[in-house]
């Protein structure tokens, strides 16, 4: 999961490094961190917002760990999908249920469809669709993946999946 952490930390040497340990020591990947020392909150505090990828469920032990440290946490804001990737749907789109095809990736607990947009060129012709699906973690977007490319066949849909760099291969 992604979390955002809105802290407010006491205007001394060093709490800023001391903020951040708790994360370090419990597996957190800071993505970002933004240091508003010129912005004081109303009890003198500095804001400070932690962005970090967190995979192996420890929050509440970060959270224990800031708040027994004397940091305060104003805010915790959690997304759970992080790995995203967008395929192409060709075929009969609205006369296949897409609502069905949505709710069976949706179902799934680890991933859900995030953005679709649909261009019909006309009552009779196939139809195109960007399909935006989100998952927790990599192996998870692949399981997705399957779901969709088994629900579309059975609809007689077509895939068309991005292109990975470390799929390529060079021939020479």
């Amino acid at each position: 999961m992604i979390v955002s952490m809105d802290l407010e930390l006491k205007d001394r040497p060093g709490q800023l490094v001391q903020a951040l340990k708790p994360l370090s020591t419990f597996g957190a990947n800071i993505m970002s961190v933004l240091h508003h020392h010129d912005q004081r909150t109303p009890r003198g505090a500095i804001p400070v917002q932690v962005v970090f990828q967190l995979t192996n469920g420890k929050l509440d032990d970060i959270i224990a760990e800031l708040e027994n440290g004397g940091v305060r946490i104003v805010c915790v804001g959690k997304k759970l999908m992080y790995e995203e990737v967008t395929v192409i749907l060709i075929g009969h789109i609205v006369n296949s249920d897409m609502g069905d095809t949505i709710d069976q990736i949706d179902s799934t607990g680890f991933a859900e469809v995030v953005s679709l947009s649909i261009s019909m060129p006309g009552i009779n012709e196939p139809s195109s669709a960007s399909m935006v699906i989100s998952a927790v973690d990599m192996a998870q977007l692949v399981k997705a993946l399957d779901i969709l490319k088994r629900v579309a066949s059975e609809k007689d849909l077509l895939v068309i999946e991005p292109i990975e760099k470390d799929q390529l291969s060079v021939k020479t």
